[in-house]
């Protein structure tokens, strides 16, 4: 059996941390989500791409029931979040980390008083326990010696991994990470995709990364799912989806423009909103 049968086999056989099943979502008229369907494992780096627009920042959202479906249903760990009530819902969350894109530390706090921020609102323990939570996780993402300076003396590599620390303190069964290597130079983005997959294998913990950065999705990635206009139109292995024939995905992965014009009448016609320019004299 190839190593990629096997990876797949395995893949079945653990259980499902996400599924997203059916999901439309609308913002106002407009349909963002249009049947949605996809599923998280434990113990899986689960990519979604997709160009700026496509919808893959609503799907993360629904993810984390900040928002809930016009229709479908999303599962948290086998529980239904549109069925929750606020608390239990509440009570879920404790299972999920979020590292946000630009870190959102707070500026007025340390960088191990904002690792231990989640410790201090959500956990009844005493002070000693949580300190030596919060250095742990520190030494996990390499910031044992910086846990004394404020968010504005780090670099942007490093305000990164403080905010995964920060994620991953209540040791949570599901990581979510917005866009972890955006705006990093490539060394330290390299060190941070071998940081997820560290967190990943060490804490056994199910992560979802939304990211641009194709190579950083190739380094990380069990399965990438891509996302175009409210669909996913392809879920596949790495190996799979640089194989795949798809023009749109061929010109993600490539960074290519898309071939095509617009004519004046049909670009009007957005710019509008309606069918008001067939009055006018095209």
């Amino acid at each position: 059996m190839t190593n990629q049968a096997t990876k797949k086999k395995l893949q079945k056989e653990r259980a499902k941390v996400i599924e997203v099943t059916d999901v439309v979502a609308h913002y106002g008229p407009r349909m963002v989500l249009k049947g949605v369907n996809i599923s998280v494992h434990e113990g899986e780096i689960m990519v979604i791409m997709g160009r700026s627009g496509s919808g893959k920042s609503t799907l993360l959202r629904h993810m984390l029931a900040l928002e809930l479906p016009t229709s479908g249903a999303v599962k948290l760990l086998n529980q239904n979040v549109s069925a929750m009530g606020a608390e239990a819902l509440f009570d879920l969350r404790r299972d999920i980390g979020v590292a946000f894109q630009s870190g959102a530390l707070l500026s007025s706090l340390t960088v191990e008083q904002n690792i231990m921020l989640p410790l201090t609102e959500h956990a009844k323990l005493d002070r000693q326990t949580m300190e030596i939570m919060t250095r742990m996780k520190l030494e996990v993402v390499g910031l044992s010696k910086f846990g004394h300076l404020m968010p504005s003396q780090l670099s942007g590599g490093m305000l990164k991994r403080a905010a995964l620390a920060r994620a991953i303190v209540m040791d949570p069964k599901i990581l979510f990470c917005d866009e972890p290597s955006s705006g990093l130079d490539p060394m330290t983005a390299s060190a941070l995709d071998e940081l997820i997959i560290k967190l990943r294998d060490v804490l056994g913990m199910s992560v979802v990364v939304i990211t641009h950065e194709v190579e950083s999705a190739f380094n990380i990635a069990d399965r990438i799912a891509v996302v175009d206009d409210g669909e996913i139109i392809f879920i596949g292995t790495v190996s799979e989806v640089k194989k795949h024939k798809s023009t749109y995905i061929q010109n993600l992965l490539n960074r290519s423009a898309e071939a095509g014009e617009i004519h004046p009448e049909e670009y009007l016609r957005r710019l509008t909103g309606d069918g008001s320019v067939k009055d006018l004299n095209l």
